[in-house]
């Protein structure tokens, strides 16, 4: 699979799913860091990718209906705070 890392995500995670046997780049080494939603949507769906990102901005199911693109995970990391007993 064919997957685009947006620059809010760990550089790491490129070892961790070319391991994996998918073809991955970033946002960054495709010369598109800072660049907006729009720009970086048709830059990732010309080439094909499968989009992987933290910006929330590509979590509205109506902008981005499954079946229409190559595929995209809005991923949020959670963070569990320790809480005392």
């Amino acid at each position: 699979m064919k997957i685009k890392l947006d620059e809010n995500l760990p550089f790491r995670l490129v070892e961790i799913l070319s391991q994996l046997e998918h073809e991955t780049d970033t946002i960054p080494q495709e010369g598109l860091k800072g660049c907006n939603d729009a720009q970086i949507w048709e830059a990732t769906q010309r080439a094909g990718y499968f989009l992987i990102t933290q910006d929330l901005d590509f979590s509205n199911i109506h902008r981005f209906m499954p079946g229409t693109h190559h595929g995209l995970l809005p991923y949020v990391f959670a963070i569990q705070a320790e809480r005392p007993f």
